[in-house]
């Protein structure tokens, strides 16, 4: 099977096409390229926009899985329009172009911060969403386009993904694990900004295995499926954190409780994504840290703008109007 990834160059992806490999599936990426290159020399990695493609570049794909777009709410709210354009426009451009190269399926990267603020009870796919914030709501945008499109030949599935965490080849540094990771390890302290907001949390090896499901999947399955490896107060994961870090490294470390207030409250069920898909998260925050800890001499300068994803389009976007006034 031939798969292209769609934005593939990215935190997610890097991790989840070597598992693709793996597996036997033949994977190309298409990528901006904005965090540079950490994929398997094998991988034919394509520089290119994809609002640029055609129906002749994807007639030669299966199925196409969509990693790309804006990927957390700093980015939105940094540019607005550009969010919109390519996490609501962009996914229902390249899948209708799928769709009209008879590609068979499209998986959509879709994200539980659609949810927005719930209270007390878990949310499945049915519940309300709320989110009105531009980063929630693009992802919601762009999920609703791509689901439009399917029928008999044209399968969609569209994840919603928790928070995601973990080590990967293209490192970050500004998810709620990750962060507090790092600043174990560089400061002796973890800060947790409010400690009663819940959030679903996904292992980057579970997610792996989220779209593997998918795409193995039954020809006639579409829809939408939260995944997610379990859900967690922000205060639990820092705890969490804290003892094991101070566990692993031998070293006291503090914690420093604030109350900001936070309008994104959610916790998900998964019980659909495990009926129709297979899906079974193995791995819980605790062996998040651990990985991050094993792993740590590969991301050790933790101010690495390539690290932020905020820092990276801030320097993109920057470097597109300094080009701009030089023509």
């Amino acid at each position: 099977m031939r798969i292209l990834v769609a934005g593939g160059a990215g935190y997610i992806g890097s991790y989840l096409i070597p598992v693709l490999l793996e597996h036997g599936y033949d994977v190309d990426v298409i990528d901006l390229m904005w965090f540079g290159n950490n994929l398997p020399e094998k991988v034919r990695v394509m520089k290119k926009d994809l609002f640029d493609c055609t129906e002749s570049d994807l007639e030669i794909y299966d199925q196409i899985i969509f990693l790309a777009g804006l990927s957390n709410d700093p980015m939105a709210e940094f540019d607005p329009s550009m969010n919109f354009v390519y996490n609501g426009a962009l996914p229902s451009y390249l899948a209708f172009t799928a769709k009209n190269a008879g590609v068979k399926r499209f998986i959509y990267a879709s994200s539980c911060s659609v949810y927005g603020y719930t209270v007390d009870e878990l949310y499945d796919e049915e519940s309300p969403v709320t989110c009105g914030y531009p980063y929630g709501v693009s992802k919601l945008q762009g999920e609703r386009g791509v689901l439009q499109l399917q029928d008999e030949n044209f399968s969609v599935i569209a994840l919603r993904k928790g928070t995601v965490s973990g080590y990967s080849p293209r490192m970050r540094l500004d998810l709620i694990v990750n962060t507090m990771f790092k600043f174990a390890m560089s400061q002796g302290q973890v800060t947790v900004n409010n400690a009663s907001i819940w959030r679903p949390i996904l292992d980057i090896r579970d997610a792996a295995t989220a779209y593997l499901r998918a795409i193995q999947a039954h020809s006639s399955i579409s829809g939408v499926f939260n995944v997610a490896s379990d859900n967690y107060t922000v205060g639990q994961v820092g705890d969490m954190v804290k003892d094991r870090v101070q566990l692993l490294g031998g070293k006291k470390i503090g914690i420093n409780i604030k109350n900001i207030e936070d309008f994104r409250n959610y916790k998900v069920t998964i019980d659909k994504a495990r009926l129709q898909l297979g899906f079974q998260p193995q791995y819980t925050v605790s062996d998040i840290i651990q990985s991050l800890y094993e792993r740590n001499d590969e991301f050790a300068d933790y101010e690495e703008d390539n690290y932020y994803n905020i820092r990276v389009f801030q320097n993109v976007q920057h470097a597109i109007k300094i080009n701009k006034l030089g023509e």
